[in-house]
């Protein structure tokens, strides 16, 4: 009985779910609904800019890899199921079939990498490595993702691509930069909220 109540404690099963885990996942999907609901802005190359990357950078910083991807999991399972929960009211199909698609699809790469991130930092988080995680896989990743797409898509090459995207960084910076100042006192305030990837020493 010890050794059978050994394997199933949660520290054993680490990537296991609880009704407290995916209550949290639910709540942060549908966070990530709600922050599109201001719309969209369209530079030159048609890939929107909305405040959605945002809520996917905090699924992982505040949930960690295995929430946080839950979380988005399932705001893209709505999606493609026909909810219009994307920027501008569009479904994950309507995404999946215009050339930015890619950009929708690495919103899961993205929070997973974050949330690795956040629960490797654990038990303290730190700003700093947050802000460059959040800006790296919520951002660079997304956009490599999302111009593999293009390229598939159009007849675009990946230098004009690249050039494309580049006006957005500076707001991706600033949603990097804001979605960890927000996870750092979350963390404060509930330890325990993400398991550490690390085991630590005991004093």
């Amino acid at each position: 009985m010890t050794n059978l109540s050994k394997s199933a404690s949660p520290a054993s099963r680490p990537w296991a779910l609880t009704l407290p885990d995916l209550a949290q996942a639910a709540v942060f999907a549908a966070l990530i609904a709600v922050l599109g609901l201001p719309g969209q802005i369209n530079l030159a190359s048609g890939v929107p800019i909305t405040l959605q990357s945002m809520g996917v950078m905090l699924a992982g910083a505040v949930l960690g890899p295995k929430k946080g991807t839950l979380a988005v999991a399932i705001f893209m399972i709505l999606a493609i199921a026909g909810l219009p929960i994307l920027s501008g009211g569009r479904t994950g199909l309507v995404s999946l079939n215009s050339p930015t698609g890619g950009y929708f699809i690495g919103f899961l790469p993205a929070a997973l990498l974050i949330g690795l991130v956040t629960a490797w930092m654990m038990p303290r988080y730190n700003i700093v490595i947050g802000i460059v995680a959040n800006f790296l896989a919520g951002a660079i990743v997304v956009y490599i993702f999302g111009i593999a797409y293009q390229m598939l898509r159009t007849d675009f090459d990946l230098a004009h691509l690249i050039g494309l995207n580049t006006p957005y960084l500076i707001g991706d910076a600033i949603k990097a930069t804001v979605a960890a100042l927000i996870a750092a006192p979350v963390h404060r305030g509930r330890p325990g909220l993400v398991a550490p990837l690390r085991r630590t020493k005991n004093v």
